[in-house]
């Protein structure tokens, strides 16, 4: 009988603040029973109702660096003074046990994981426009003015990276997005070099 484990994929997903990746994630997890999300390490220490393993690895400065220099982690930035990171590890193990790791990372971040794990997937979550980004950060009534007009400015520069992604999906209706990543997703598990094993069984049975 043939073997139909196949390993999980690296799907790495970027966009601007107010462009919908955690929703369409949200909704993607909803579709798929093969896919969880990447637990990052970081410096920061954890909030109240956070769990060491489930929401972060939570790890000293010191040996956050023995990991970045050691080659363990597949990206690293830092952000407010706290630093945070993708174990390799981690992401190497679910991919194993058959699991797709979705990464929400920003632009610098999913370059550093596409230089290091060349066959990743990567999606960037594209606003229909920009009229309706801005209304969706005024629509969260948490920035004022300034901050808004900085996010925006953050998203030119952001969607002027899309190009260098796998697959750009506009985020119109999340649902429809979701969709979208969903066909991404399976139509890669469907690569030839990914699947040339699976001949070979049928050849020799």
């Amino acid at each position: 009988m043939m073997n139909s484990f196949e390993k999980g994929k690296l799907l790495v997903i970027s966009g601007p603040s107010g462009a919908g990746k955690s929703t369409v994630i949200g909704r993607l997890m909803e579709l798929r029973d093969d896919v969880c999300f990447s637990v990052s390490v970081t410096t920061r220490p954890p909030r109240p109702g956070e769990e060491d393993g489930k929401d972060y690895f939570f790890v000293t400065p010191q040996h956050f660096q023995e990991l970045a220099e050691g080659g363990y982690l597949l990206e690293y930035a830092e952000y407010v003074g706290n630093r945070y990171g993708t174990p390799r590890g981690y992401v190497e193990q679910r991919q194993l046990e058959g699991k797709s790791v979705i990464l929400d990372i920003e632009v610098q971040g999913a370059g550093q994981i596409c230089r290091n794990c060349p066959d990743a997937v990567s999606v960037f979550i594209l606003p229909p426009s920009g009229a309706e980004l801005e209304r969706r950060l005024r629509h969260r009534n948490t920035d004022s003015d300034e901050k808004i007009r900085e996010r925006l400015l953050q998203a030119k520069r952001e969607c002027a990276e899309a190009g260098k992604y796998g697959y750009i999906v506009v985020n119109d209706d999340p649902d429809a997005a979701a969709r979208e990543v969903n066909a991404i997703l399976t139509a890669e598990k469907c690569r030839a070099a990914d699947r040339l094993n699976l001949v070979t069984e049928v050849l020799i049975s």
